[in-house]
C-alpha cells in the first residue's frame, strides 16, 4: 500500500503551518494542497494556524520558504514538474531540491519536499489521486506532506 505508514499518534494543535504552491500544473498541485491541507486538519492543526500562498513556478519555491517561514513551525513546498525535451526538467528539479534542503537546514525549520517530479502527466495525476480514466485513481502524496509537516515540526519541538 503506498502512502506514509504512520508509526506514532500525532496530535499537530499548536503548531503554525505554511503551505507554499506553485501555479504550473494547477489542476495538479490544487489537488496536492487540498490533501495536504484536510490532512493538517484531521491531525489538529486549526485551519486558523495554516497559511496557503502561491508562487509563480518550482523555481521560486526555495526564496518565498525562506521569506515566508518567520512564525512557522513547518513548511510544506508543493510543485509539479513534468519533464520535457529539454534539459529545463533537471535543471528546475535538481535547484528546487537542493534550496528546499538549505532553507529547512539553514533555518532549522521543517521544509517538506512536496514537488513531484513525473515523466508524464499522468504520472502525476496518479500521484495528486486524480489519475486514470475516472480522474479518482492514485494516492494523493499531499496526506504524506501534511503528515510529515506535523511529524517533524513535532520532532523539531522536541516531542
Amino acid at each position: 500500500m503506498k502512502g506514509l505508514t504512520p508509526t506514532q499518534t500525532l496530535n499537530g494543535r499548536g503548531l503554525k503551518v505554511l503551505v507554499i504552491h506553485t501555479r504550473w500544473n494547477l489542476e495538479i498541485v490544487n489537488s496536492l494542497t487540498q490533501a495536504s491541507v484536510a490532512k493538517l486538519t484531521s491531525l489538529g492543526v486549526l485551519e486558523t494556524d495554516i497559511a496557503v500562498r502561491e508562487v509563480p513556478g518550482a523555481f521560486e519555491l526555495p526564496f518565498a520558504a525562506m521569506k515566508l517561514l518567520p512564525g512557522y513551525d513547518a513548511v510544506i513546498a508543493i510543485g509539479v514538474l513534468i519533464k520535457g525535451d529539454t534539459m529545463h526538467f533537471e535543471y528546475i528539479s535538481d535547484s528546487t531540491c537542493q534550496g528546499l534542503m538549505r532553507v529547512g537546514l539553514d533555518a532549522g525549520i521543517p521544509v517538506v519536499l512536496g514537488v513531484l517530479t513525473c515523466l508524464t502527466e499522468e504520472q502525476a495525476c496518479l500521484r495528486a489521486g486524480i489519475g486514470g480514466v475516472d480522474k479518482k485513481s492514485g494516492h494523493n502524496h499531499g496526506e504524506d506532506w501534511g503528515s510529515a509537516a506535523v511529524e517533524m515540526a513535532l520532532l523539531n519541538r522536541g516531542k
